[in-house]
């Protein structure tokens, strides 16, 4: 539900791995289901190799060329990478360093005296700039699936990099092993790392959860990889932490596509099973600490798996899918300016939506209803913003994104059928800027369904100064997530450890625990 992932108006491609996505009003949900997502599908890293230049001009351009391409409230860095052969023939691929690809193939590049053009079948995309006087600038337009973007870039003769600082580098102070681990009932093999404290031991352990889209182990997005950041953290801190790359992603097996929540818990649960299995694991004392949507997959697998020890809900959702949609996209239509008459019609206009998809199973009739509804809004308000304004393309990829299997149960799973049958302890925090899922309301349905459930278990707080990735941030918006440097605010990492090292030695689990196991 980050991706990462949100955002404001109309359906598009993707401007840079080419993927179908809504970047104007259907940002509010695509920024929630795939910014923390990486590219789907696998890009053939070949560069193209132009005609030869001179000496001279390559010496001028070589190096990165980098700059912000702005989509709405989105804004993605793109990089065009200029090098040359021994035969002087250029070499250009493009990187998308928010998205984590790179060497992106080119088709055609065209260098004068003053211009530079370069071409992508992949993307479908074209890049035109015109050279600077003294060569560090690049004023130009992206043009992609028939959206033009203006897109200035510049120069460095360095390799661009983000600066992450808080990235763990090897030589790490634990112990780390590759993991491939088999949930026979989706016939999906899971890859994964488990690291483990180098002394002691059995450990307490915790499950990391991605949130919402296809994610590797590392829930890397925009350059960060904030499970990398957690896990590391974690077992510095005594405590094993197994993270796996999303079915389908990375080094797993299977498919997302057709998959909805309920079968990525069933994923978690092979995880689970798998950890109990392992000697250096104590197995009273393993919980689950998921992200986003994987805050809702937490809950969903511990009142089902009552063995779970603990659980973390980090921006966990406590309301329907619906619900953080629809909160959603009015704080970051607000964000953007819309007037709130403008606002309350979006609202409008995506409930009536919401409730086609829920009140049609068939996707064809969903279909003709959600057109229906969309052009009586247009002829209600020719003039307003939001999905008003997007094309009939775009509302036929809108309509697609809506209907698939995941978003049709998305909408309608309530986390409070499930944390009202979690009895385990629970820690859920929310950071006070998170746009995507809203900290007061979620936060306040969370304390209220455990305490309906029975459950006293539970330490909840909302964070000052938070964004969704809990990053300390400025405004919370998405096009923040890539800017800001830090990874995961150091407050969150030690509350996290401080929380999980004192639940692990507490009665409290160990009596959960029994209770539980009784009950089975």
């Amino acid at each position: 539900m980050t991706n990462p992932c949100l955002r404001q108006a109309g359906v598009n491609i993707c401007v840079i791995c080419g993927e179908k996505r809504n970047f104007k009003n259907f940002m509010n949900f695509m920024n929630f289901i795939n910014l923390k997502r990486t590219i789907l599908g696998l890009f053939i890293l070949i560069s193209f190799e132009g005609f030869s230049q001179s000496k001279e001009m390559i010496e001028k351009i070589k190096g990165s060329w980098a700059g912000p391409l702005k989509v709405g409230a989105a804004e993605l860095t793109v990089v065009i990478n200029i090098t040359a052969n021994e035969k002087d023939s250029l070499i250009v691929t493009i990187d998308s360093p928010d998205q984590s690809v790179n060497g992106i193939a080119t088709s055609k590049v065209r260098v004068t005296g003053d211009s530079l053009i370069v071409k992508s079948k992949v993307l479908k995309a074209t890049y035109k700039g015109a050279f600077g006087s003294d060569f560090t600038e690049l004023k130009g337009t992206w043009t992609q699936s028939f959206t033009e973007f203006p897109l200035n870039l510049h120069h460095s003769f360095e390799k661009y990099s983000v600066k992450r600082p808080q990235e763990p580098k090897p030589p790490y102070p634990y112990i780390e092993k590759e993991v491939v681990i088999k949930n026979e009932k989706a016939g999906v093999d899971l890859a994964g790392t488990l690291t483990l404290p180098e002394q002691g031991g059995p450990f307490p352990a915790v499950i990391l959860i991605t949130g919402s889209g296809t994610q590797n182990r590392d829930e890397e997005m925009m350059g960060h990889k904030p499970f990398l950041l957690l896990a590391d953290y974690l077992t510095r801190r005594g405590i094993a932490v197994l993270r796996c790359d999303d079915r389908g992603f990375g080094k797993s097996t299977g498919t997302m596509n057709a998959g909805t929540t309920l079968d990525f818990v069933s994923d978690v649960v092979a995880e689970f099973n798998f950890l109990k299995m392992q000697k250096e694991i104590d197995t009273t004392r393993i919980g689950l600490a998921g992200h986003s949507e994987g805050g809702l997959i937490a809950p969903i697998v511990a009142s089902k798996q009552k063995d779970v020890a603990f659980i973390i809900l980090l921006a966990g959702p406590g309301v329907t899918g619906e619900q953080i949609l629809l909160l959603q996209t009015a704080l970051l239509n607000r964000k953007a300016g819309l007037s709130e008459k403008d606002i309350e019609f979006e609202a409008k206009l995506r409930t009536k939506i919401y409730t086609a998809i829920r009140k049609n199973n068939d996707n064809e009739k969903a279909a003709k209803q959600i057109k229906l509804i969309l052009k009586s809004a247009k002829k209600k308000n020719p003039d307003g913003n939001g999905l008003v304004k997007i094309t009939d393309q775009q509302a036929d990829l809108f309509i697609q994104q809506c209907t698939t299997p995941w978003f049709r149960m998305f909408l309608v799973l309530d986390p409070v059928d499930y944390l009202s049958q979690t009895k385990c302890p629970v820690l859920a925090l929310n950071g006070s800027l998170d746009l995507q899922v809203p900290a007061k309301e979620n936060l306040k349905a969370i304390e209220k369904a455990l305490i309906y459930g029975g459950n006293s278990q539970y330490t909840i707080e909302e964070i000052p100064g938070l964004n969704h990735l809990f990053q300390h941030a400025t405004t919370g918006n998405i096009d923040e997530y890539g800017k800001i440097e830090e990874t995961m605010s150091p407050e969150v990492l030690e509350k996290v450890a401080d929380w999980i090292s004192k639940i692990a030695k507490s009665e409290i689990v160990k009596s959960s625990v029994s209770l539980c196991v009784f009950s089975v």
